[in-house]
């Protein structure tokens, strides 16, 4: 069970005992999987709302917290015959700082774990349109099959006859999952409109409970240790109560620093810091003997 901090930061019991073993030399990293987020976000009278979803806290990862649709890149989203709209692969892989097939695999992962996790999908029949409404028993069945891995996304969108809407998504962040951590993830976040016609479910096997929140109702939660959250959770949060529609958010996308964020860990005067960089508000001092300040 993760520990609890005054706020609602996620807190692996383990971390400082991890951190130890990284600082002396016997803790060898591993290296982290690449992986996607989508922030879907729809206009309100009062602002944007985000789509957030609760994990069950039997989730060995981020039990009991807060995050929004992603996962995983699955090794098929490599294909390179996915069906593709909006900027070019080439364009992507300048934008995400990895190569061409990187890029399509991290945006494919995007849009498809979106579709898995919350029944969204960003695609349409034409490079100009997208898909309405995505309930019913035969969009359903190949959800699961999605989930399943018993089709991969690119021969989804052929049978279907859609195109991927890269062009819906907008990249936000990236951060890399602490060295120290057992699971580790490279994840890139994007911003993305609820599609018209389109309406969020909790289609997840990994959550108990979804929710359409304001960034400043989630961080609210957070600050009064209500809303467990990792760091990078509540951090886009903060960034996304700077904006009063979701064209706003979207437009200033293509300028955000992509920097990868990574926490470090360094001995000071018989502690352990823990710090995220840019990030003031997760530094955590860890007494070298165990517990946390």
């Amino acid at each position: 069970m993760a520990n609890v901090q005054a706020d609602g930061q996620w807190y692996p019991p383990e971390w400082p005992d991890r951190i130890r073993a990284l600082t002396d030399g016997s803790l060898t990293p591993v290296v982290p999987k690449r992986a996607a987020t989508v922030m879907l976000l729809k206009d309100t009278g009062t602002g944007p709302v985000v789509h957030m979803l609760r994990r069950r806290a039997s989730m060995a990862f981020a039990g009991g917290a807060y995050a929004y649709p992603g996962g995983g890149v699955d090794p098929r989203d490599d294909d390179r015959h996915v069906r593709w709209a909006g900027p070019s692969r080439a364009w992507w892989a300048d934008r995400l700082g990895v190569d061409a097939t990187g890029a399509q695999a991290i945006v494919c992962a995007a849009v498809r774990e979106t579709y898995e996790e919350a029944g969204v999908l960003l695609a349409g029949p034409t490079p100009d349109s997208v898909v309405g409404d995505t309930t019913g028993e035969d969009w359903e069945a190949d959800r699961a099959a999605l989930v399943a891995r018993e089709t991969s996304f690119a021969e989804f969108l052929d049978r279907r006859g859609l195109v991927l809407r890269s062009d819906l998504l907008g990249a936000w962040t990236r951060w890399v999952t602490p060295e120290f951590e057992s699971r580790r993830y490279d994840t890139w976040f994007f911003v993305a409109a609820l599609p018209e016609g389109q309406r969020t479910r909790n289609a997840s096997t990994e959550a108990d409970r979804t929710v359409w929140i304001t960034p400043r109702e989630a961080a609210a939660g957070y600050d009064r240790g209500e809303l467990l959250m990792m760091p990078p959770t509540i951090a886009t949060l903060r960034q996304l109560m700077a904006y009063d529609t979701v064209a706003e958010a979207l437009a200033v996308a293509p300028e955000r620093d992509l920097t990868p964020v990574l926490a470090t860990a360094r001995l000071e005067e018989g502690r352990i810091v823990l710090a995220w960089p840019g990030h003031d508000e997760f530094t955590k001092h860890i007494p070298n003997g165990g517990g946390t300040a």
